[in-house]
């Protein structure tokens, strides 16, 4: 069984003893970034690893990139090995906040050629919910061999998105919440506002009144009446740094409109250049 998007509760409870899955936990909060790794050592799925936002999936800030680089893909190739993580494994990754930071590592790996990696919806409040266990018992990882093939056909850089921007052959999507997109509010970043073209579709609306998915169907409507006629290989995400896009292309992945990319650098990186455009309401 090869699962590739989305991944239920029930699914991890009867494979988790399964030794060929690897569940890793992805929590994390912006405002406190040691809250994931201290709520993962009071109490995780069993065996599942722990993988930090700042320190395992992102690279370190510079004056000219966003909140959140891409990592250093050698180096994330070497932790996936120290997670005992082969190519060959099922991988089920998760958070505490629907998915949001989850959908990083999910697409991160897919960038390294493994496409057997699922998100658990709901995260760790569904499995909770359903009585599921959990541990405070950190595993012991034995080293696994893993062979990452690169793609990085699966992002954008900001100049490749400027010009296809100006080719008019891409539909940008920003994942932000609608105040932040307007420029209404913006508590993160120092500049207010979109690049301009984007259209906004906030990563909540993903997600039901549980903090599930939307069915397949569901997604695909909402997104098609966004897109139009534009192939999903043409639709780039963003957000502020390229975190909760993932979501958005989880989503379509998960409707079955396969092929959307990532802005990976996002807002923050976008407003590093103050000769790029921004817009407002």
């Amino acid at each position: 069984m090869s699962l590739t998007t989305i991944i239920s509760v029930d699914t991890v409870k009867e494979y988790l003893e399964h030794s060929n899955w690897i569940i890793i936990d992805c929590r994390f909060s912006l405002a406190n970034p040691d809250a994931g790794a201290s709520a993962y050592r009071h109490g995780h799925i069993p065996n599942a690893r722990y993988a930090h936002l700042n320190n395992d999936l992102s690279s370190a800030i510079t004056d000219f990139t966003g909140r959140h680089p891409l990592p250093n893909f050698s180096q994330l190739t070497k932790k996936i090995a120290e997670w005992g993580i082969t190519n060959n494994n099922q991988i089920v990754v998760y958070d505490d906040a629907s998915g949001a930071f989850a959908a990083r590592l999910w697409w991160l790996l897919r960038c390294l050629g493994h496409t057997n990696v699922a998100v658990l919806d709901g995260g760790i409040q569904q499995w909770l919910a359903h009585d599921y266990p959990v541990t405070t018992h950190l595993p012991v990882c034995t080293a696994g061999k893993f062979m990452a093939y690169i793609n990085t056909r699966h992002w954008l850089t900001a100049l490749q998105l400027q010009n296809n921007l100006a080719k008019k052959s891409i539909c940008l999507i920003d994942a932000r919440t609608p105040e932040r997109f307007r420029g209404e509010h913006e508590p993160i970043d120092p500049v207010a506002g979109h690049i301009p073209g984007a259209l906004n579709r906030p990563f909540q609306l993903n997600l039901n009144a549980q903090g599930l998915f939307l069915s397949p169907d569901e997604l695909q409507q909402q997104f098609k009446q966004l897109i139009k006629d534009t192939p999903a290989e043409q639709v780039i995400h963003m957000c502020g740094s390229g975190v909760t896009a993932c979501h958005n292309l989880l989503a379509m992945e998960h409707a079955g409109l396969t092929g959307s990319k990532l802005y990976a650098g996002s807002w923050s990186e976008w407003i590093r250049d103050k000769n790029r455009p921004v817009a407002t309401q």
